[in-house]
């Protein structure tokens, strides 16, 4: 458990809304434009939709930005508040809103609780001794992957927030269901006054919203996931040749450091920092009917690119040089 975060690092802002039944469509559409919106402001890193679930009942929307001071700019801007006046009429009840800070990372690739907790300036120690006494009982639970700790963020976050990691939705609910855990409850009433989330994640290396690389759901297309990588790798490879062939290898060998080294560029460049920026929204639209102009758009984002990349290295190889 870390409970000394610097507030300077990367920010995570988790926040829950419950929508109107009927409406779940409309909101869908209008959260994804206001994801797009996000994308414009300093330090955005990524942004992720989650429906409701059997273990969590709201729609579940995380933003991910370099710095606290980014993120507090986007959740306080115009352009959000403008956003949130057009689509109040899909919401069924106020947000709630968690926000962390982390340098290494934020949401694991595993089922994460947010808990949050307002804690009086006199009861912090009484609340750290409680949290580790809790910690110390979710440790003897089968699937438990840890936790982290979260203090206050002045101007954004008042509350404490708690990230509980566990390998899966089984071992989580043995968890919250425990006596173990009512009775450590039952001894922190004081600290009974809570928020909980719960964020079940299926995730992706290649295709992650997150500067550092870390994981993110899936594109929830294969047709979609493969042109995606044929984006990526097709300029990573021809780049890579480019390179390697001054060295004039065999091409056994070649081939050998050329793929251990797209393997390199394609996990930690080319997808984070190319691939998912420009087609994030495309891979992550639903593929059911519901986004077909989001679709048709990402397909020709995708042809566009393709067309780009091929005109340069023509030029490249045929106009202007020539492999030795």
């Amino acid at each position: 458990m870390n409970a000394e975060r610097n507030v300077a690092a990367a920010a995570t802002a988790i926040i829950g809304q419950k929508v109107l039944p009927g409406w779940e469509r409309e909101y869908e559409s209008w959260q994804e434009d206001l994801n797009a919106a996000a994308a414009y402001y300093p330090g955005f890193l990524g942004a992720e939709i989650s429906p409701p679930t059997p273990v969590q009942p709201d729609w579940i929307v995380v933003y991910r930005f370099d710095s606290v001071a980014h993120l507090q700019a986007w959740i306080n801007s115009g352009t959000r508040q403008t956003y949130l006046d057009v689509g109040a009429g899909y919401f069924d009840g106020p947000a709630t809103q968690q926000v962390v800070s982390s340098g290494t990372q934020s949401l694991d690739p595993l089922v994460t609780v947010v808990v949050t907790h307002r804690v009086p300036a006199n009861q912090v120690d009484d609340f750290l001794d409680w949290q580790r006494r809790l910690v110390q009982e979710e440790n003897k639970f089968e699937g438990f992957r840890g936790t982290e700790l979260f203090r206050p963020i002045e101007g954004l976050q008042e509350e404490w927030t708690t990230l509980y990691r566990y390998d899966s939705a089984e071992h989580l609910d043995a968890w919250l269901t425990s006596p173990q855990r009512r009775e450590i409850l039952a001894e922190g009433e004081k600290f009974s006054d809570f928020r909980l989330h719960t964020i079940d994640n299926s995730f992706g290396s290649w295709f992650a919203f997150e500067g550092n690389g870390r994981e993110a759901p899936p594109p929830p297309s294969e047709t979609r996931t493969s042109l995606a990588v044929w984006v990526g790798l097709y300029p990573t490879v021809v780049l890579l040749t480019l390179a390697l062939s001054p060295l004039r290898m065999p091409l056994w060998i070649g081939l050998l450091v050329g793929n251990l080294l797209s393997s390199f560029i394609m996990s930690f460049l080319t997808m984070p920092f190319y691939v998912n920026p420009l087609l994030g929204r495309w891979l992550r639209s639903p593929p059911d009917g519901r986004a077909v102009r989001t679709d048709l758009r990402g397909l020709g984002a995708v042809a566009a690119l393709m067309a780009f990349w091929a005109g340069v290295f023509y030029l490249v190889t045929d106009r202007l040089w020539t492999l030795p």
